[in-house]
Parts: structure tokens; C-alpha cells; sequence
């Protein structure tokens, strides 16, 4: 238990902070769930749509400091990469 002032504060803080990363990082997972679906399903319209939705709601994730900005352009790239691929497989 935190025995300064400082130090409660510091705890309410990072209870904060953690309830809002956990926030955004349930956002990113919604997000690429929802491309993967797409993919699977094969609809190459949708994907591309929802690809467009989960780049932005990674990138805000990076911007915010939950993820690392390269791990955010690891898993765009990853997504990317798997709705070209379906679209080919269509063409």
C-alpha cells in the first residue's frame, strides 16, 4: 500500500491510465477480428473497408502510447498482406 501522498497518487494514476489502455487495446482487437472475419468469409469489399477502420484505430493506439509504433505497423502490415491476398485469390 503506498505510504506517501505522491505515491497514492501515482497508484490513482496509473488506474486510470490502465482502464483506458485496456479500453483501446479491446478496441484494436475488435477491429482486426473484424478484417479476419471479412477475409475469411471472403468478401473483399469489406475487408477493404474494415481494413481502413482498424488501420485508423491502430494507428490512434500508437499515437496514444498503447502500442509500440512499430507493433502497430507490424500488425497493419500483417492485415494489409491478408486482404491483397484474398482479393487476388477473388481476381
Amino acid at each position: 500500500m503506498a505510504n506517501t501522498v505522491s505515491a497514492e497518487k501515482r497508484n490513482r494514476q496509473a488506474q486510470k491510465r490502465r482502464a483506458r489502455n485496456v479500453q483501446v487495446r479491446t478496441g484494436v482487437k475488435s477491429a482486426v477480428k473484424k478484417v479476419r472475419e471479412a477475409v475469411q468469409k471472403g468478401d473483399a469489399d469489406g475487408a477493404k473497408q474494415a481494413l481502413k477502420s482498424a488501420e485508423r484505430t491502430i494507428e490512434k493506439a500508437s499515437s496514444k502510447g498503447v502500442l509500440h509504433r512499430n507493433a502497430a505497423s507490424r500488425r497493419i502490415s500483417r492485415l494489409a498482406k491478408a486482404v491483397a491476398k484474398s482479393s487476388a485469390a477473388k481476381a
